[in-house]
Protein backbone atom coordinates (compact mmCIF):
# COMPACT_ATOMS: atom_id res chain seq x y z
CA UNK A 1 0.00 0.00 0.00
CA UNK A 2 1.64 3.52 -0.60
CA UNK A 3 -0.30 5.09 1.89
CA UNK A 4 1.47 3.41 4.23
CA UNK A 5 4.60 4.21 6.38
CA UNK A 6 5.97 1.14 6.14
CA UNK A 7 8.91 1.45 8.95
CA UNK A 8 5.55 2.09 11.38
CA UNK A 9 4.34 -1.23 10.11
CA UNK A 10 6.64 -3.15 10.67
CA UNK A 11 7.70 -1.38 14.20
CA UNK A 12 3.64 -2.03 15.33
CA UNK A 13 3.99 -5.73 14.44
CA UNK A 14 7.36 -5.81 16.12
CA UNK A 15 5.95 -4.21 19.71
CA UNK A 16 2.74 -6.14 19.20
CA UNK A 17 4.78 -9.08 19.61
CA UNK A 18 6.95 -8.22 22.42
CA UNK A 19 3.95 -7.37 23.97
CA UNK A 20 2.91 -10.88 23.57
CA UNK A 21 6.60 -12.12 25.44
CA UNK A 22 6.53 -10.07 27.98
CA UNK A 23 3.25 -11.86 29.10
CA UNK A 24 4.75 -14.73 28.50
CA UNK A 25 7.59 -14.35 30.72
CA UNK A 26 5.49 -13.19 33.16
CA UNK A 27 4.33 -17.00 33.89
CA UNK A 28 7.96 -17.95 34.71
CA UNK A 29 8.04 -15.30 37.81
CA UNK A 30 4.60 -15.47 39.32
CA UNK A 31 4.89 -16.30 42.97
CA UNK A 32 1.64 -18.15 42.82
CA UNK A 33 1.70 -21.13 41.01
CA UNK A 34 2.39 -23.32 37.88
CA UNK A 35 1.59 -20.73 35.22
CA UNK A 36 0.48 -17.47 37.07
CA UNK A 37 1.62 -14.37 36.03
CA UNK A 38 3.27 -11.64 38.11
CA UNK A 39 1.16 -10.34 40.68
CA UNK A 40 2.31 -8.12 43.67
CA UNK A 41 4.63 -10.93 44.85
CA UNK A 42 7.06 -12.91 42.59
CA UNK A 43 9.36 -15.59 42.63
CA UNK A 44 11.87 -17.12 40.30
CA UNK A 45 12.29 -21.13 40.52
CA UNK A 46 15.95 -21.24 39.63
CA UNK A 47 18.50 -19.94 37.61
CA UNK A 48 17.39 -20.40 34.05
CA UNK A 49 14.22 -19.25 34.96
CA UNK A 50 16.11 -15.74 36.42
CA UNK A 51 18.67 -15.68 33.80
CA UNK A 52 15.73 -16.38 30.80
CA UNK A 53 13.12 -13.89 32.47
CA UNK A 54 15.35 -11.11 32.83
CA UNK A 55 16.60 -11.28 28.91
CA UNK A 56 13.48 -11.94 27.30
CA UNK A 57 11.20 -9.84 29.37
CA UNK A 58 13.85 -7.10 29.77
CA UNK A 59 14.23 -6.86 26.42
CA UNK A 60 10.92 -6.78 25.12
CA UNK A 61 9.76 -3.61 27.75
CA UNK A 62 10.15 -0.90 25.08
CA UNK A 63 6.68 -2.52 24.14
CA UNK A 64 4.57 -0.13 25.59
CA UNK A 65 6.43 2.89 25.12
CA UNK A 66 6.70 1.93 21.16
CA UNK A 67 3.41 2.06 20.79
CA UNK A 68 2.86 5.23 22.37
CA UNK A 69 5.59 7.05 20.54
CA UNK A 70 3.93 5.31 16.95
CA UNK A 71 0.91 6.96 18.16
CA UNK A 72 2.12 10.19 18.41
CA UNK A 73 4.28 10.16 15.01
CA UNK A 74 1.36 10.16 13.89
CA UNK A 75 -1.08 12.21 15.22
CA UNK A 76 0.72 14.89 16.82
CA UNK A 77 0.32 17.51 16.65
CA UNK A 78 -2.93 17.54 15.32
CA UNK A 79 -4.08 19.31 12.30
CA UNK A 80 -5.24 22.53 12.47
CA UNK A 81 -8.44 22.62 10.13
CA UNK A 82 -9.52 19.80 12.90
CA UNK A 83 -11.87 20.24 16.12
CA UNK A 84 -10.97 18.63 19.20
CA UNK A 85 -14.10 17.10 19.13
CA UNK A 86 -13.71 15.87 15.49
CA UNK A 87 -10.27 14.25 16.60
CA UNK A 88 -11.98 12.61 19.64
CA UNK A 89 -14.84 11.37 17.51
CA UNK A 90 -12.43 9.96 14.97
CA UNK A 91 -9.92 8.25 17.86
CA UNK A 92 -12.16 7.05 19.85
CA UNK A 93 -14.61 5.28 17.70
CA UNK A 94 -11.80 3.10 16.63
CA UNK A 95 -10.53 2.27 20.10
CA UNK A 96 -13.48 2.28 22.41
CA UNK A 97 -15.84 -0.03 21.17
CA UNK A 98 -13.35 -3.08 20.70
CA UNK A 99 -12.31 -1.84 24.07
CA UNK A 100 -15.28 -2.34 25.72
CA UNK A 101 -16.68 -5.93 24.11
CA UNK A 102 -13.12 -7.23 24.96
CA UNK A 103 -13.79 -6.27 28.62
CA UNK A 104 -16.87 -7.50 28.53
CA UNK A 105 -15.69 -11.23 27.05
CA UNK A 106 -13.00 -11.16 29.62
CA UNK A 107 -15.29 -10.35 32.70
CA UNK A 108 -17.78 -13.59 31.33
CA UNK A 109 -15.67 -15.61 28.91
CA UNK A 110 -13.17 -17.36 31.91
CA UNK A 111 -15.91 -18.73 33.69
CA UNK A 112 -16.59 -21.39 31.06
CA UNK A 113 -13.25 -23.14 31.90
CA UNK A 114 -13.37 -21.86 35.93
CA UNK A 115 -10.81 -19.23 35.83
CA UNK A 116 -13.17 -17.28 37.39
CA UNK A 117 -16.48 -17.64 39.17
CA UNK A 118 -19.99 -15.82 38.60
CA UNK A 119 -19.22 -13.71 41.79
CA UNK A 120 -16.48 -11.87 40.21
CA UNK A 121 -17.53 -12.22 36.82
CA UNK A 122 -20.79 -9.95 37.98
CA UNK A 123 -17.93 -7.95 40.09
CA UNK A 124 -15.93 -7.21 37.01
CA UNK A 125 -19.20 -6.24 34.68
CA UNK A 126 -20.00 -4.01 37.19
CA UNK A 127 -16.90 -2.23 37.48
CA UNK A 128 -16.22 -1.91 33.61
CA UNK A 129 -17.07 1.74 33.62
CA UNK A 130 -14.09 2.04 36.36
CA UNK A 131 -11.79 -0.73 35.75
CA UNK A 132 -10.39 -3.25 33.88
CA UNK A 133 -11.48 -7.19 34.26
CA UNK A 134 -9.65 -9.74 36.69
CA UNK A 135 -8.37 -11.55 34.23
CA UNK A 136 -7.38 -8.81 31.67
CA UNK A 137 -4.59 -6.90 33.33
CA UNK A 138 -3.01 -6.18 30.44
CA UNK A 139 -6.02 -3.32 29.28
CA UNK A 140 -4.40 -1.49 31.95
CA UNK A 141 -2.65 -0.04 28.78
CA UNK A 142 -5.44 1.41 27.42
CA UNK A 143 -6.36 4.50 30.22
CA UNK A 144 -3.21 5.79 29.70
CA UNK A 145 -3.74 5.80 25.23
CA UNK A 146 -7.10 7.48 26.48
CA UNK A 147 -5.32 10.03 28.13
CA UNK A 148 -2.57 10.73 25.52
CA UNK A 149 -5.84 10.85 23.23
CA UNK A 150 -7.56 13.67 25.50
CA UNK A 151 -4.46 15.64 25.81
CA UNK A 152 -3.35 15.54 22.24
CA UNK A 153 -5.68 18.73 21.41
CA UNK A 154 -4.14 20.39 24.06
CA UNK A 155 -0.65 19.89 23.51
CA UNK A 156 -0.77 20.28 19.58
CA UNK A 157 -0.82 24.05 19.63
CA UNK A 158 2.06 24.89 21.85
CA UNK A 159 4.10 22.02 19.48
CA UNK A 160 3.34 23.66 16.27
CA UNK A 161 4.84 26.88 18.15
CA UNK A 162 7.84 25.29 20.22
CA UNK A 163 11.07 25.47 18.47
CA UNK A 164 13.40 22.60 18.46
CA UNK A 165 15.47 23.74 21.67
CA UNK A 166 12.04 24.32 23.53
CA UNK A 167 11.44 20.89 22.99
CA UNK A 168 14.71 19.22 23.83
CA UNK A 169 13.98 21.29 27.07
CA UNK A 170 11.03 19.65 27.70
CA UNK A 171 12.87 16.26 26.67
CA UNK A 172 15.50 16.75 29.33
CA UNK A 173 13.16 17.34 31.95
CA UNK A 174 11.43 14.35 31.21
CA UNK A 175 14.53 12.24 30.86
CA UNK A 176 15.52 13.48 34.67
CA UNK A 177 12.09 12.63 35.55
CA UNK A 178 12.23 8.99 34.99
CA UNK A 179 15.54 8.62 36.94
CA UNK A 180 13.54 9.51 40.07
CA UNK A 181 12.80 6.02 40.70
CA UNK A 182 16.05 5.59 40.95
CA UNK A 183 16.71 8.84 43.18
CA UNK A 184 13.78 7.26 45.39
CA UNK A 185 15.34 3.90 46.30
CA UNK A 186 18.47 5.98 46.98
CA UNK A 187 17.54 8.87 49.33
CA UNK A 188 13.75 8.49 49.50
CA UNK A 189 11.25 11.06 48.89
CA UNK A 190 12.86 14.12 46.49
CA UNK A 191 11.84 17.74 45.18
CA UNK A 192 8.45 18.02 47.45
CA UNK A 193 7.40 14.57 47.30
CA UNK A 194 6.21 13.56 50.94
CA UNK A 195 3.08 11.36 52.39
CA UNK A 196 0.24 13.99 51.71
CA UNK A 197 1.66 15.23 48.46
CA UNK A 198 2.64 12.99 45.56
CA UNK A 199 2.95 15.63 42.92
CA UNK A 200 6.67 16.67 42.58
CA UNK A 201 8.76 19.21 40.98
CA UNK A 202 8.41 17.68 37.11
CA UNK A 203 5.30 16.05 37.78
CA UNK A 204 4.39 17.85 34.46
CA UNK A 205 6.83 16.60 32.56
CA UNK A 206 6.98 13.06 33.23
CA UNK A 207 4.67 10.14 32.15
CA UNK A 208 3.59 8.74 28.77
CA UNK A 209 3.57 12.96 27.59
CA UNK A 210 7.25 12.76 27.45
CA UNK A 211 7.31 9.96 24.51
CA UNK A 212 4.99 12.59 22.99
CA UNK A 213 6.87 15.04 22.59
CA UNK A 214 10.15 12.96 22.12
CA UNK A 215 8.31 11.62 18.70
CA UNK A 216 7.50 14.59 17.45
CA UNK A 217 10.61 16.07 17.95
CA UNK A 218 12.57 12.83 16.07
CA UNK A 219 9.85 13.40 13.46
CA UNK A 220 10.26 17.47 13.04
CA UNK A 221 13.49 18.08 13.93
CA UNK A 222 16.44 15.45 13.96
CA UNK A 223 17.90 15.56 11.22
CA UNK A 224 20.53 12.62 11.11
CA UNK A 225 21.30 10.85 8.45
CA UNK A 226 20.69 7.33 8.00
CA UNK A 227 23.76 6.13 9.26
CA UNK A 228 24.24 8.19 12.25
CA UNK A 229 20.59 6.85 13.07
CA UNK A 230 21.64 3.33 13.00
CA UNK A 231 24.77 3.92 14.50
CA UNK A 232 22.98 6.00 17.00
CA UNK A 233 20.03 3.94 17.69
CA UNK A 234 22.18 0.52 17.80
CA UNK A 235 24.65 1.46 20.56
CA UNK A 236 21.21 3.07 22.81
CA UNK A 237 19.41 -0.01 22.20
CA UNK A 238 22.07 -2.26 23.05
CA UNK A 239 22.66 -0.19 26.50
CA UNK A 240 19.23 0.06 27.26
CA UNK A 241 18.75 -2.76 27.10
CA UNK A 242 21.88 -3.96 28.96
CA UNK A 243 20.98 -1.82 31.84
CA UNK A 244 17.34 -2.81 31.36
CA UNK A 245 18.14 -6.52 31.92
CA UNK A 246 20.67 -5.94 34.41
CA UNK A 247 18.15 -3.73 36.61
CA UNK A 248 15.73 -7.28 37.26
CA UNK A 249 18.94 -10.49 37.24
CA UNK A 250 20.44 -8.75 39.67
CA UNK A 251 17.56 -8.54 42.59
CA UNK A 252 16.20 -11.82 40.75
CA UNK A 253 17.44 -14.30 43.40
CA UNK A 254 15.99 -17.82 42.82
CA UNK A 255 13.48 -19.58 45.53
CA UNK A 256 13.19 -16.02 47.39
CA UNK A 257 9.59 -14.27 47.52
CA UNK A 258 10.20 -10.93 45.69
CA UNK A 259 8.23 -7.54 45.90
CA UNK A 260 7.43 -6.81 42.19
CA UNK A 261 7.56 -3.48 41.95
CA UNK A 262 10.45 -3.78 43.73
CA UNK A 263 12.09 -6.24 41.80
CA UNK A 264 10.84 -4.72 38.61
CA UNK A 265 11.98 -1.05 38.89
CA UNK A 266 14.18 -0.99 35.93
CA UNK A 267 11.23 -2.32 33.72
CA UNK A 268 8.92 0.48 34.58
CA UNK A 269 8.38 2.26 31.31
CA UNK A 270 9.35 6.01 32.25
CA UNK A 271 12.61 4.69 33.74
CA UNK A 272 15.56 6.54 31.64
CA UNK A 273 16.76 3.14 30.48
CA UNK A 274 13.51 2.24 28.96
CA UNK A 275 13.60 5.66 27.28
CA UNK A 276 17.45 5.08 25.94
CA UNK A 277 16.00 1.34 25.23
CA UNK A 278 12.98 2.43 23.16
CA UNK A 279 14.20 5.29 21.56
CA UNK A 280 17.00 3.44 20.38
CA UNK A 281 14.72 1.14 18.81
CA UNK A 282 12.69 3.65 17.09
CA UNK A 283 15.31 4.99 15.57
CA UNK A 284 17.01 2.11 14.11
CA UNK A 285 13.62 1.38 12.46
CA UNK A 286 13.07 4.38 11.00
CA UNK A 287 16.26 3.11 8.94
CA UNK A 288 13.68 0.83 6.91
CA UNK A 289 13.83 2.18 3.25
CA UNK A 290 11.17 -0.12 1.87
CA UNK A 291 8.79 1.58 -0.21
CA UNK A 292 6.20 -1.17 0.45
CA UNK A 293 6.11 -3.99 3.34
CA UNK A 294 5.64 -7.46 2.79
CA UNK A 295 1.77 -7.98 2.69
CA UNK A 296 1.84 -10.27 5.70
CA UNK A 297 3.46 -7.27 7.94
CA UNK A 298 1.22 -4.72 6.37
CA UNK A 299 -1.71 -7.01 7.30
CA UNK A 300 -0.23 -7.88 10.72
CA UNK A 301 0.03 -4.13 11.59
CA UNK A 302 -3.38 -4.06 10.49
CA UNK A 303 -4.77 -6.07 12.90
CA UNK A 304 -2.14 -5.60 15.94
CA UNK A 305 -4.75 -3.63 17.89
CA UNK A 306 -7.33 -7.06 18.17
CA UNK A 307 -3.76 -9.24 18.17
CA UNK A 308 -3.22 -7.32 21.59
CA UNK A 309 -6.52 -7.18 23.38
CA UNK A 310 -7.19 -11.07 22.80
CA UNK A 311 -3.98 -12.33 23.16
CA UNK A 312 -4.79 -13.47 27.00
CA UNK A 313 -7.09 -15.70 26.11
CA UNK A 314 -5.08 -17.60 23.95
CA UNK A 315 -1.46 -17.03 26.55
CA UNK A 316 -2.83 -19.08 29.21
CA UNK A 317 -3.58 -22.28 26.70
CA UNK A 318 -0.12 -22.20 25.42
CA UNK A 319 1.41 -21.75 28.71
CA UNK A 320 0.21 -25.03 30.19
CA UNK A 321 1.16 -26.86 26.60
CA UNK A 322 4.93 -25.52 26.82
CA UNK A 323 5.59 -25.15 30.96
CA UNK A 324 3.01 -28.26 32.09
CA UNK A 325 1.40 -30.82 29.39
CA UNK A 326 4.96 -31.17 27.60
CA UNK A 327 7.52 -28.56 29.43
CA UNK A 328 10.02 -27.22 27.46
CA UNK A 329 13.21 -25.54 29.25
CA UNK A 330 12.70 -21.84 29.83
CA UNK A 331 15.19 -20.68 27.17
CA UNK A 332 12.79 -22.32 24.55
CA UNK A 333 9.81 -22.62 26.71
CA UNK A 334 9.17 -18.50 26.43
CA UNK A 335 9.46 -17.74 22.95
CA UNK A 336 7.73 -20.81 21.95
CA UNK A 337 4.67 -19.21 24.03
CA UNK A 338 4.71 -16.17 22.61
CA UNK A 339 4.88 -17.22 19.15
CA UNK A 340 2.52 -19.77 19.27
CA UNK A 341 -0.09 -17.05 21.03
CA UNK A 342 0.88 -14.61 18.47
CA UNK A 343 0.31 -16.50 15.46
CA UNK A 344 -2.55 -18.12 17.08
CA UNK A 345 -4.20 -14.28 17.32
CA UNK A 346 -3.34 -13.40 14.28
CA UNK A 347 -5.53 -16.29 12.39
CA UNK A 348 -8.01 -14.93 14.96
CA UNK A 349 -7.97 -11.56 13.97
CA UNK A 350 -7.94 -12.13 10.53
CA UNK A 351 -10.87 -14.64 10.51
CA UNK A 352 -13.13 -12.31 12.50
CA UNK A 353 -11.33 -9.78 10.00
CA UNK A 354 -13.85 -10.89 7.31
CA UNK A 355 -16.84 -10.54 9.40
CA UNK A 356 -19.23 -7.63 8.54
CA UNK A 357 -18.60 -4.38 11.11
CA UNK A 358 -15.25 -6.26 12.15
CA UNK A 359 -14.01 -2.91 13.08
CA UNK A 360 -15.76 -2.55 16.11
CA UNK A 361 -14.69 -5.70 17.45
CA UNK A 362 -11.28 -5.26 16.65
CA UNK A 363 -10.23 -2.01 15.41
CA UNK A 364 -8.90 -0.77 12.05
CA UNK A 365 -5.35 0.65 11.33
CA UNK A 366 -4.94 3.96 12.31
CA UNK A 367 -2.95 5.99 9.41
CA UNK A 368 -2.21 6.72 5.93
CA UNK A 369 -0.28 8.77 4.12
CA UNK A 370 3.07 10.24 5.57
CA UNK A 371 3.26 13.93 6.29
CA UNK A 372 5.45 16.44 4.29
CA UNK A 373 7.96 16.39 7.37
CA UNK A 374 8.47 13.07 7.61
CA UNK A 375 11.18 13.12 5.12
CA UNK A 376 13.79 14.35 7.67
CA UNK A 377 13.64 10.79 10.41
CA UNK A 378 13.25 8.35 7.17
CA UNK A 379 16.12 9.69 3.96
Amino acid sequence: MKDRIVFLDWLRVFACFLVVLVHASENFYGAGGESDMAGPMAMLQNEADRLWVSVYDGFSRMAVPLFFIVSAYLLVPMSPKMTSGQFYKRRFTHILPPFFIFMVLYSTVPVLWGQIDSATSLRDLSRILLNFPTTAGHLWFMYPLISIYLFIPIVSPWLEKASAKEERFFILLFLISTCMPYMNRLWGEVWGECFWNGYHLLWYFSGYLGYLVLAHYIRMHLTWSRTTRLWAGAAMLIFGAAATIYSFYVQAIPGQLLVTPVLEIGWAFCTINCVVLTAGAFLLFTCITQKEAPAIITRTSQLSYGIYLMHIFWLGFWVSVFKIDYPLPTVAAIPAIAVTTFICCYLTARVISFLPGSKWIIGASAYGKPRPNLSAATR
